[in-house]
């Protein structure tokens, strides 16, 4: 009796989604190391009030001061590529679930496939030795690139409306996180109980927590907009420490910063119970 071989689209298929699958693990993995690092450099900075850097620069600085330095990084650059490749897979063949090719769902993935391509690109060029692409970047890079659209014609306009849409985001990922979504896209009906009280802990705390520093980005914006000023817009570190100055003081830092460290173990879940 002959044996039955796969079709060579359904061989092709599954070979696909396995590499998806493996890159989607991998990125979440590098996502969960980039927060967690940069949620305890924030932490540190609210107990102290020290002047390290709480993004991706500072994040990457401590990575190649340990003695896997290097191999870390090029680690974190591929996970993070992997990320890309997971986006621009689910924006060209759908995404699992119900609603996976929805053009709303593609059109988020092809989001992220940029978003992490860049973030990538940055921490692989980290890696060669290019310390600028990532130390300290997302201050100087914001008030950069707000300044050269400020010199546009209607300059104001674009930096308000990139802007509003950063605060936009940051305001969906509050209520994403609130609403618990993230159970939508978990094997939920597989977890234990405790495995639930984990991802939904880590998931709403954490989203919370990375949906506020982006509020707080995006605010930031409309005022560098509204004052014509490129230098009142805020990366990552500067939003961070900006909540030190509301009426809550450092104590609101300190509940952001545990807030990112929290995120960065939700994305740990993530890779190990997402459904890709």
């Amino acid at each position: 009796m002959g044996t039955t071989r796969p079709h060579p689209a359904v061989s092709g298929g599954a070979a696909r989604r396995s590499a998806v699958r493996t890159a989607a693990r991998l990125g979440l993995t590098a996502r969960g190391v980039l927060y967690l690092l940069v949620g305890a450099l924030a932490v540190h900075i609210g107990l102290t009030g020290t002047g390290e850097q709480a993004d991706r620069g500072g994040a990457l600085a401590r990575i190649a001061a340990t003695p896997l330095g290097a191999v870390l990084l090029w680690t974190l650059g591929a996970g993070l590529a992997g990320m890309a490749v997971w986006g621009l897979s689910e924006a060209a063949f759908g995404a699992v679930g119900p609603k996976g090719d929805k053009a709303y769902q593609r059109l988020l993935s092809a989001g992220r496939c940029v978003l992490y391509a860049g973030s990538a690109f940055l921490v692989l060029s980290f890696a060669t030795g290019q310390r600028g692409s990532g130390e300290g970047s997302t201050d100087r890079q914001s008030r950069d690139v707000t300044g050269r659209l400020l010199d546009l014609p209607g300059g104001p306009w674009w930096v308000g409306a990139v802007a509003v849409g950063v605060l936009a985001a940051g305001l969906w990922m509050v209520g994403w996180a609130v609403l618990r979504k993230h159970r939508d896209y978990l094997a939920w009906g597989r977890l234990k109980p405790y495995q639930r009280r984990f991802m939904d802990v880590t998931g709403v705390t954490g989203g919370v927590g990375r949906g506020l520093v982006l509020v707080a980005v995006g605010f930031s914006g409309v005022k560098a907009a509204t004052a014509f000023d490129p230098g009142k817009a805020k990366g990552m570190d500067d939003a961070i420490r900006s909540f030190a100055l509301t009426p809550a003081g450092p104590w609101l830092l300190l509940a952001v910063a545990v807030a990112l460290v929290l995120f960065g173990l939700f994305s740990f879940g993530e890779a190990k119970w997402r459904e890709v």
